[in-house]
């Protein structure tokens, strides 16, 4: 092989002398005979070229040339690309081809047809813009080679293929990458390693995230405090409330000090398991602190574990504790507080606590005005929760979901379905995607009521929206059944099978009864038969095939 320029000798001192640029030129345009591309215009197009703009026309020629000769592993290619190419030249040719695969196959055809070495940034573009392709099986290839080269990745490319393989569930391959930067004494930040602990963490392989741990005292690396915040909060999930505490406890032999974010962890993995009391000991033990105090978060916390358990003595004792503190309630304190009380039945003081809302001025949410309008719907005031929602509308908080689903039930129960199909109208017109149950109480009541073929509408302008789910058939085929449809209950009812939807025992017996009584003891006897070989196969349709 010819000597290879070094990659930061610039390419034009590489073709100074008019002779030795002709050469190359004629060179190439023997290449270029094969395309049929006259050489005096590729002469000519050289007199014009100025020596900065030489590098950028090598690179283009060498990224036709490869696209043409890529399958084909032409060997005129390889011998006179030999002769010219560099470290630096191949990176831009790989950023010119434009495609990750395109350039791990270029870098192939480099490496083993000219067995070139890269600079590396070169490794550095490749490995990045592979695996944001998720071509994660090139990108090793790529970082073994790189290894062969002599060379190791440092830290924010480390952190990157760490991050990248873990996502991707190949943990084993960004532990390998640790180890081997470990054993090398790469100088890494300990921001690679709390992301990894933070994906294991996220992704329920605590055990793996404990043996990393271990594994960094073991090498005498710096750990920090989210080291240490992010394994607590991974016991806390699963509810090693003990153990998270024993790490909180070793923080201080590596040097570290929990912060308000250790606490607050702490206090919300206590609140999971229902230990609230612990949780507000804990409160009052970091208010003793001088270093920090409680924030809104781990008054909030403890608030919310109140509340769902009902004790709304207590959450509004910790409530004044927290306002008292100095500490400034937020939306989510409210309306944990406002849970509780419409949770208990207590719409007066849920709405007191609204009213203290607006005093802090802390403005209601979607979240907040919901909870009202569910309160105001359990105590049977519909007209009330209304209100809140025209109140909603002036102040330009956006319905969700929830909001729409609970006053449609209302006014559903209370056999109001015209108000019912307006909020229908209101939820397609938004950008809510919209589920069955929505849905289902107002197809429901409709056919309750008789009216079948506004339930079919209903139906209709509901699939364009979702899917309708196994209530959704079931109330239709009750309701075609009470008017005596048969025919379309039948219809209806093998729609649902063809749906992966398996009817109940009402809904059997009621389409059988209805098929009896007119006159069609054949169809109910083969709707038994039906669903006796749906039961007792994993898919009717999948059995009908053999």
């Amino acid at each position: 092989m010819p000597d290879v320029p070094d990659e930061t000798t610039p390419f034009s001192s590489q073709i100074a002398h008019s002779q030795h640029a002709l050469h190359k030129l004629m060179t190439f345009s023997s290449i270029f005979t094969t395309f049929r591309i006259s050489n005096t215009a590729l002469v000519t197009h050289y007199h014009t070229l100025k020596p900065n703009k030489l590098e950028a026309w090598f690179v283009k020629i060498v990224s036709t040339l490869f696209l043409r000769f890529t399958n084909s592993s032409d060997a005129t290619f390889s011998r006179y690309v030999s002769n010219h190419l560099t470290p630096s030249l191949t990176l831009q040719i790989i950023k010119r081809l434009n495609n990750p695969q395109l350039g791990f196959s270029f870098f192939q055809f480099t490496k083993q047809s000219l067995n070139l070495s890269y600079s590396f940034w070169t490794y550095n573009f490749l490995l990045r813009s592979l695996c944001q392709q998720h071509q994660h099986d090139s990108a090793k290839l790529v970082y073994h080679s790189m290894r062969a080269d002599g060379l190791l990745p440092d830290s924010r490319l480390l952190g990157f293929l760490v991050s990248s393989f873990a996502f991707v569930d190949r943990f084993d391959v960004s532990k390998e990458f640790l180890r081997e930067a470990l054993c090398n004494k790469v100088d890494v930040n300990v921001v690679v390693y709390n992301n990894f602990l933070n994906i294991l963490v996220k992704c329920n392989r605590l055990d793996d995230a404990v043996s990393l741990f271990r594994e960094l005292v073991r090498f005498n690396f710096d750990i920090d405090i989210f080291t240490f915040n992010i394994l607590i909060r991974g016991f806390c999930v699963v509810g090693e409330i003990d153990e998270a505490f024993r790490f909180l406890n070793d923080m201080r032999s590596f040097g570290c000090y929990p912060d308000v974010v250790s606490y607050n962890t702490l206090i919300h993995g206590l609140c999971r398991i229902n230990e609230v009391d612990r949780a507000r000991d804990l409160v009052r033990e970091i208010s003793l602190r001088t270093e920090f105090s409680p924030n809104v978060l781990s008054y909030t916390i403890v608030i919310s574990g109140y509340c769902k358990l009902s004790k709304m003595k207590e959450a509004s004792s910790i409530f004044n504790e927290m306002v008292t503190s100095g500490a400034k309630p937020s939306a989510a304190t409210f309306n944990a507080l406002i849970y509780g009380f419409v949770k208990a039945g207590d719409m007066a003081s849920a709405l007191g606590m609204h009213k203290r809302m607006l005093f802090h001025g802390c403005s209601p949410d979607v979240v907040t005005f919901t909870l009202l309008i569910d309160g105001y719907c359990r105590v049977g005031q519909l007209d009330y929760g209304l209100d809140l929602w025209n109140e909603m509308k002036a102040r330009n908080v956006s319905a969700n979901l929830y909001t729409f689903s609970i006053l449609i039930s209302a006014v559903c129960r209370s056999n109001r379905l015209q108000e019912a199909r307006e909020l229908l109208r209101l939820l397609n017109q938004s950008d809510i995607v919209a589920q069955p149950f929505i849905y289902n109480p107002v197809i429901d009541g409709y056919c309750k009521s008789g009216n079948v073929d506004e339930a079919n509408a209903i139906v209709i302008d509901m699939e364009k929206k979702c899917k309708p789910d196994k209530l959704t058939f079931t109330i239709l085929i009750i309701g075609h059944c009470m008017k005596g449809r048969a025919p379309e209950a039948i219809g209806i009812f093998y729609k649902m099978l063809g749906t992966g939807c398996s009817p109940d025992e009402v809904t059997i017996r009621t389409l059988s009864s209805c098929l009896l009584k007119s006159g069609m003891p054949s169809e109910a006897a083969r709707i038994k038969e039906v669903v006796f070989k749906s039961q007792n196969t994993n898919s009717y349709m999948q059995q009908s095939l053999y």
